[in-house]
């Protein structure tokens, strides 16, 4: 009995399925996670013309946020998407402050927020040492004109 053998020629071409299919997932997992990676609160901002401030290296800002029903919210902490207490906001801000002298104070509240409120997150900045404080605005579509 003799058995005949076939020569098997060797392929070169990769076979690429697989990793489209893993890439598929890939797409599909940041997809799914892409909106829930953004940072902070949902506040509507006002709008206003003013300029941008200048980024200081290596000392990201402290952003104080006020929703509409006046919630503060730190973007520092474990505890970013959850309602912080003012005795909280105080002892941050003195600790970033002690530690970086040079970091940015940043106040983003909602335009439904009454004044009060924004005045009195900003009270809370200076009890914590902020001596500057700045307001995060939506940028204006075109400059209005005084009546």
């Amino acid at each position: 009995m003799a058995t005949t053998r076939r020569k098997r020629k060797l392929m070169g071409d990769i076979n690429v399925v697989p990793y489209i299919d893993v890439m598929l997932v890939l797409l599909i997992i940041f997809m799914v996670t892409a909106p829930l990676l953004t940072q902070g609160v949902k506040v509507e901002l006002p709008k206003a013309g003013a300029e941008p401030i200048a980024d200081v290296p290596n000392h990201p800002p402290l952003v104080l946020s006020v929703d509409a029903e006046g919630n503060l919210y730190l973007n520092r902490g474990d505890n970013k998407n959850e309602p912080t207490d003012a005795q909280t906001v105080i002892a941050t801000t003195a600790a970033i402050l002690r530690n970086r002298p040079q970091t940015p104070i940043l106040v983003k509240a909602d335009k439904k927020v009454p004044y009060g409120n924004v005045v009195g997150a900003m009270v809370l900045l200076q009890r914590g040492g902020a001596n500057q404080v700045g307001f995060v605005t939506d940028p204006l579509d075109e400059y209005p004109v005084p009546k």
